[in-house]
């Protein structure tokens, strides 16, 4: 199962207590990055985490707070005797900002693939090298720049049932063939679909990721049956909202609001605002509007 750790919370600048947002979501020894601010890399150290793991970085846009954290988690990558190819998948705008992040890092020991991703439209990437059954699909929001939400989806595979193997006589090296949705000829030339020998298909787990957009309509489709929704929630006082509204970001009750409507099993916010020292007291309130919702802390972990 996949576990899950918030890097940081903050939005805009770190501060001596929070580090900028970012997700550390590690399955089977490999690791997705969503977002690198000023200090990710020092969160990751400090959360007990290895970015030696890490095999795919997502950027949601290019503003700072965002990305230039790049240089420095990437010269500490190759510090980590990494030869292997890291790639970096960003709004397709984003990628001359982030090759010119790159030029302060000389050469490094590895590979840097960059992908492009469309900004105009949903998009899904196939990130099969970090587990065989992992989708990453993108929603374009809504931001003063290009900006990209990101779902990461991870099918499962039906459980296996040893129980129906057996009663079929079937020989133990052919049953993680048939786990794997595979049909097997048996030596006495009996054929074997893996639904002899496998229960009903489980839902994916599913982890999306949202952070500097407006409320728009599109995220409740976007972030539905979410196993864990994490989203921007900048200030919880209402009389913010035109502010808000005016920088292109959302309110935490906007959050709870989207949450409820898209069915998700918990929301996890994220991206304060330098100016909100103590978040939390808001939980309370926001509870009301989405049960599951909680006020995030650095470091947060769970696993789905």
């Amino acid at each position: 199962m996949p576990d899950i750790c918030l890097l940081g919370t903050g939005g805009m600048l770190p501060l001596k207590d929070r580090f900028l947002t970012s997700l550390y979501a590690e399955y089977n020894g490999k690791a997705v990055l969503i977002d690198c601010g000023e200090g990710t890399q020092v969160a990751i150290a400090k959360h007990g985490l290895k970015m030696s793991r890490i095999e795919l970085l997502l950027i949601t846009h290019c503003h700072a707070d965002h990305v230039t954290g790049l240089p420095g988690l990437l010269l500490s990558i190759g510090n980590s005797s990494r030869t292997e190819p890291l790639d970096i998948a960003a709004p397709q705008s984003c990628i001359p900002i982030i090759k010119s992040l790159m030029s302060v890092c000389g050469a490094l020991p590895y590979e840097v693939r960059l992908h492009g991703l469309p900004e105009d439209e949903p998009f899904e990437l196939s990130a099969e090298f970090i587990a065989p059954m992992l989708k990453i699909r993108t929603l374009p929001l809504s931001h003063r720049v290009s900006c990209l939400g990101y779902s990461l989806v991870l099918e499962r595979k039906p459980p296996f049932l040893p129980e129906n193997a057996k009663a079929l006589g079937i020989p133990v090296e052919y049953w993680k063939r048939l786990h794997s949705g595979e049909t097997v000829i048996l030596d006495d030339g009996r054929s074997i679909a893996p639904e002899a020998v496998t229960g009903e298909k489980r839902s994916p787990i599913k982890i999306t990721y949202t952070t500097d957009t407006l409320p728009i309509a599109e995220l409740a489709g976007f972030a539905e049956s979410s196993d864990l929704f994490i989203c921007e929630g900048m200030y919880g006082l209402p009389e913010k909202k035109e502010s808000m509204n005016e920088k292109c970001h959302m309110l935490m009750q906007d959050a709870c609001g989207i949450a409820l409507m898209a069915g998700v099993k918990r929301l996890w916010l994220t991206h304060y605002s330098p100016a909100e020292k103590e978040p939390s007291l808001y939980e309370e309130e926001l509870k009301t509007i989405f049960p599951d919702a909680v006020i995030t802390a650095d470091g947060a972990k769970i696993t789905l």
